[in-house]
């Protein structure tokens, strides 16, 4: 049974503004067709009169806003949401700071040197930090849903451009999961409340089918802020399940998040989505965090008992579907 389906458009929703700080919400519901513009007129009067009487700021810098928005971040912050740039990883999208890869654009950092990932390549639209990173976790922590549409177009970015490299056919669109416990406690997964944004962009990308319900987390990992690579690694084995493996059984899989810290858990994910039976497996993510460590892997970053593991997991994972 597959738990795939197409991404629809979804007409007709309620509309939400958020006039404070605090995230004070004034819904109203869409009028009908004849009464549309009279509504309009009165729900500006409502919205100027709220905003004049509680001025909003902005949830990221903090100065004042100059409009009423379902999302209560100022232009400049928005802005400021800028695309990577300059030498990469061809593979997991690390920068490198050398100028070989002018000559060479397929460099690899010297860890997918050394250890080719279970998947084929990884894309993030930017970097994880100041004003995009905020916005993440304004959505995340602070529980301000209409962020998720701004980081969706981010994401669909990310996806465009790896669109040409992804061979013709449908490919499967597989969030990374919460926990149970965890999505209960947040309410959503950050991830899916992402792409499914992304998907439903005004101008939808084609040959991609969500596939939400395909990989779930079996095991609660906790945080893993302050773990070396090496550690973040080892709590994650385990931690991942393919619930349907015919859903993507000689498939090609792009799996997506929010944030690409370490490529733990992607490399994680993919490996079990491989498996399962994936053909191969790509990732997009909004942001990434970036070390450019001029090819040098510090000991305590990437060691060689891992270098041994990851080598010996990969080639008993080939070996199971060969």
């Amino acid at each position: 049974m597959t738990w795939c389906h197409p991404v629809e458009h979804v007409f007709g929703r309620v509309r939400e503004g958020v006039f404070s700080s605090t995230g004070f919400r004034i819904r109203a519901a869409q009028p009908a067709a004849a009464a549309t513009q009279v509504a309009h007129w009165a729900e500006r009067v409502a919205a100027s009169l709220f905003f004049t009487l509680f001025p909003a700021d902005c949830r990221l810098c903090k100065s004042p806003l100059l409009r009423v928005s379902r999302l209560p971040v100022c232009n400049n912050c928005l802005q400021a949401l800028r695309p990577l740039s300059g030498p990469q990883c061809s593979v997991c999208g690390e920068a490198i700071n050398s100028p070989v890869v002018l000559d060479h654009p397929e460099t690899r950092c010297r860890i997918c040197q050394t250890v080719t990932p279970p998947f084929v390549r990884a894309v993030a639209y930017g970097s994880y930090e100041r004003s995009l990173r905020d916005l993440i976790h304004l959505l995340k922590f602070g529980q301000v849903r209409s962020a998720a549409p701004v980081l969706g177009r981010l994401l669909r970015n990310a996806i465009a451009a790896l669109q040409p490299s992804l061979p013709p056919g449908m490919t499967a669109v597989v969030p990374v999961p919460l926990h149970a416990h965890k999505k209960s406690q947040r309410g959503f997964n950050q991830a899916e409340l992402i792409v499914r944004a992304a998907l439903k962009q005004p101008s939808p990308l084609d040959g991609f089918e969500l596939c939400a319900k395909i990989l779930v987390r079996v095991r609660d990992t906790g945080s893993q802020i302050g773990l070396t690579r090496h550690q973040r690694r080892q709590n994650l084995r385990g931690a991942f399940s393919v619930k349907d493996a015919a859903a993507v059984s000689g498939r090609n899989v792009l799996l997506v998040d929010d944030v690409y810290t370490t490529g733990a858990t992607a490399s994680e994910c993919a490996r079990v989505l491989r498996r399962a039976g994936a053909t191969r497996v790509w990732v997009a993510t909004v942001a990434r965090t970036l070390k450019a460590s001029d090819f040098f892997i510090a000991p305590e970053e990437f060691s060689q008992h891992e270098i041994q593991q990851e080598s010996e997991d990969d080639r008993a994972s080939l070996a199971a579907h060969a």
